[in-house]
């Protein structure tokens, strides 16, 4: 009887000395196993959504990882947030060009807000050659779709000050 009991236990043993046959307890939706997860590719709608916890707990740069690979993907929302975190800086360098084409890949995959801020981008010249007419034609396929501030700036006129606080107006001024 002694023997089977040692027999059962040995194995045990050895599984909790080393990883070899697995982790015993993982950690399953804690800020590490996300970060864990994001590092090693993984993509999920969970694990991109995280990334928004993730940004406004301050965690840019952790945040940033998580959101390229979900971009890179094809999540259409994570572009959009990489777009965010480049056009201020956060987790990296501002980057304007960088968050303009993050907007005109989520635009052209037939995201709404994609689509409103690719947008904005060319109304302003912002990262990208300026084209209102094109710019318009972007927030007017937003409105379509039901993107509300989409709507609320074709009811101003276009009016770029309508859905851009004025603390902003330094970022979009001409650059000559």
């Amino acid at each position: 009887m002694y023997r089977i009991i040692a027999a059962l236990l040995i194995p045990t043993a050895v599984m909790a000395e080393g990883d070899a046959l697995g982790t015993l307890n993982p950690e399953e939706m804690t800020w590490g196993s996300m970060l864990d997860r994001a590092e090693e590719g993984e993509t999920s709608m969970t694990l991109c959504a995280s990334g928004y916890m993730l940004t406004k707990s301050g965690r840019h740069a952790a945040a940033r990882t998580l959101f390229e690979n979900c971009a890179e993907a094809g999540y259409t929302g994570a572009m959009t947030w990489m777009s965010q975190m480049d056009n201020n800086g956060l987790g990296g360098d501002y980057n304007p060009d960088a968050a303009a084409e993050w907007d005109r890949r989520a635009a052209d995959l037939g995201d709404p807000v994609g689509k409103f801020n690719h947008g904005l981008n060319l109304m302003r010249g912002h990262g990208v050659a300026r084209d209102e007419v094109q710019g318009r034609a972007f927030v007017d396929a937003a409105a379509a779709e039901g993107l509300e501030v989409a709507r609320r700036l074709q009811g101003a006129g276009y009016d770029l000050d309508e859905v851009t606080p004025d603390a902003d107006n330094w970022k979009y001024a001409p650059a000559f």
